[in-house]
């Protein structure tokens, strides 16, 4: 008779029983290496899916053998300690790979390297082709256009996510229990393709759990004793975007291409983080720059020429001293959760590395705090210079981080000023939180809308209070700047103030000489200023286009409709305003008017 030794991999693949039932092994001695039988019985002591399988497959060739003429035996030395720890080095390969050798037996593989190396040693050898038993995935039957993730639960009916990020709704597929042999067959069918193909890879591995990706389906495999019972969750991504199909304003685009190089994308699970991560790497190679991806799982839908990077043995820090010694221009950091994490974001970043960081978070805010107490506070700005909030697939918030020297809002005494990381909205500038050291705490303090004025600004605004209380006595004002501010009085003084063809309004600002909005009291009304400026106006398939002459480029002007304001904006470059079709302001703007001489445009800065 024959003499065949099998590895571990034809044991646990079932291609040695495959071949034997097909007829193509008789009159044969199976051997199968005690260093084989030990690892099995190892992994299933592990509660390691593919230990079991393995000591069944083996139960089954048993009961086999004498059905077709063979003979089965178990030969060999048992592995040392030393063997069972440098396993994942070829050692458990190198001791079946010898047993071969001295009982001048065919090795029988499905391992590549195996098989290489047996050739290399002159040993005769068998190389057995993993297949995929039923031809295709049996969980893509659950999937359709409009399915985000598949939820299976061993003795539940399989759910399922559809829809959108923020428009999904959780469907039940059918009314059938799912069994355990159910979702084990599944399981195996992903593993053994991991196992074969190069579009699938087992990205985590653990007792009890796994993780593969396969292609663009992350699937997470559960079971005792990590999980209470048996459970597959396959997340598949719908859409890919590109930053194009994001409401992105002129003033941010700018950002995203010439200033931002610390950006954390925030957003709650499902939100629609990782997509838009996807599209500002996708963006950014399409700009000539270099950029790579730390990822695990491995599952952003990136341009090829974009390399995906997962942890190397076991830590993104290992991998970012390979990723300094390739040169990216940009790295998009997926997932940033551990403190590990956080610490190796800031120390890319500060080495010069463009950072796209991926943050769960439920606010912007929340998304900065999560990196108070894992650096340094004073270092922050230079890590994170954009905050992009991120909630049912659109871009909801945006916050502009600076660090400042100064009294903190609301302070007084100037003994008490302090380093301070002022949060700014990044649409209009509008501080909005402060970060501070107070006492020995760092603190984000809320910065009010209206705060109490001190020194020269309260006198200054006493001052124009006084000069158009004679006009209105109630009449409320509010400094916007150093050379402007909006006066607030009933409308029945505003003719007054006015004057005849605007005589006496800018008699006062010569008199003041800062530039005065006159607006009605507890009114959103346009402002009365005789800065109107001529536009022409245009859309676009995603924004409203009002160009001006080029010479207000860079200034800032409010923008109105049929005597209503409607926002503050910045004038472009090439005195060009875009406002996003889908933006606040866009709707605003269509519903308050039907014509281009409805609106009006009214110069801010002089």
């Amino acid at each position: 008779m024959s003499k065949i030794v099998s590895d571990t991999s034809v044991i646990i693949n079932g291609q040695l029983i495959t071949h034997i039932e097909s007829g193509s092994i008789k009159n044969s001695e199976i051997i199968i290496p005690q260093a084989v039988f030990d690892e099995l019985q190892s992994q299933a002591s592990g509660n390691k899916k593919q230990g079991f399988v393995g000591l069944e497959n083996i139960r089954r060739l048993k009961e086999l053998s004498g059905n077709y003429g063979l003979v089965m035996s178990i030969k060999g030395e048992h592995p040392s300690i030393e063997d069972i720890h440098l396993a994942d080095s070829g050692r458990i390969d190198a001791l079946i790979a010898d047993l071969a050798k001295q009982l001048d037996a065919t090795l029988y593989t499905s391992d590549n390297v195996q098989y290489l190396v047996a050739q290399a040693k002159g040993l005769e050898t068998v190389f057995l082709q993993p297949v995929i038993k039923n031809g295709s995935m049996e969980f893509l039957r659950f999937f359709d256009s409009e399915t985000m993730s598949v939820h299976l639960k061993e003795n539940q009916c399989p759910l399922a996510k559809k829809g959108k990020p923020g428009e999904f709704l959780l469907t039940k597929l059918s009314d059938d229990i799912l069994s355990r042999s159910y979702l084990e067959t599944i399981s195996s069918q992903i593993l053994d393709f991991a196992h074969m193909s190069d579009s699938s890879t087992v990205e985590i591995s653990k007792v009890g759990a796994t993780v593969v990706q396969h292609e663009d389906y992350r699937i997470a495999i559960t079971y005792p004793p990590f999980s209470e019972s048996f459970e597959i969750t396959i997340v598949h991504p719908i859409v890919k975007l590109s930053l194009d199909d994001y409401t992105v304003s002129e003033k941010l685009m700018t950002r995203f291409s010439e200033g931002a190089e610390g950006i954390v994308i925030s957003g709650a699970p499902g939100s629609g983080k990782s997509t838009l991560a996807s599209g500002l790497a996708n963006f950014y190679h399409s700009k000539g720059k270099i950029v790579k991806t730390f990822e695990s799982p491995r599952d952003l839908q990136v341009d090829p020429g974009i390399t995906q990077y997962n942890k190397l043995d076991g830590s993104f820090d290992n991998a970012a001293d390979i990723l300094l010694l390739v040169r990216p221009d940009y790295t998009v950091f997926d997932e940033v959760r551990r403190r590990e994490d956080f610490k190796t974001f800031a120390d890319l970043r500060l080495t010069g590395v463009g950072m796209v960081g991926v943050v769960h978070a439920n606010s912007p805010l929340d998304a900065i705090q999560r990196f108070i107490g894992k650096i340094e506070l004073g270092i922050i700005p230079n890590v994170l210079d954009t905050v992009v909030f991120v909630k049912d697939g659109e871009i909801k918030k945006v916050y502009d981080l600076e660090l400042k020297v100064k009294v903190p809002t609301g302070m007084t005494e100037s003994d008490l000023a302090r380093p301070v990381i002022e949060i700014r909205n990044f649409e209009d500038n509008t501080l909005e939180h402060e970060i501070y050291t107070f006492g020995e705490e760092n603190v984000i303090v809320p910065v009010p809308s209206k705060v109490q004025k001190f020194g020269i600004e309260k006198l200054a605004e006493d001052k124009i209070r006084e000069t158009f209380k004679r006009y209105d006595p109630g009449v409320q004002v509010e400094i916007l700047s150093d050379n402007r501010v909006k006066v607030m009085v009933d409308k029945q003084y505003i003719a007054s103030i006015i004057g005849k063809g605007g005589s006496n309004i800018n008699e006062i600002e010569k008199y003041l000489n800062v530039h005065v909005d006159v607006v009605e009291k507890n009114s959103k009304s346009l402002p009365l200023s005789s800065n109107n400026l001529s536009f022409t106006f245009s859309e676009s398939k995603t924004a409203l286009l009002l160009t001006v002459s080029r010479e207000f480029a860079s200034m800032l002007a409010d923008l109105c409709a049929n005597g209503k304001f409607v926002s503050s904006v910045r004038i472009g470059k090439k005195g060009q305003i875009k406002i996003p079709k889908r933006s606040d302001t866009g709707r605003l703007l269509v519903e308050l008017s039907s014509s281009q001489s409805d609106i009006q445009i009214f110069l801010k800065d002089f």
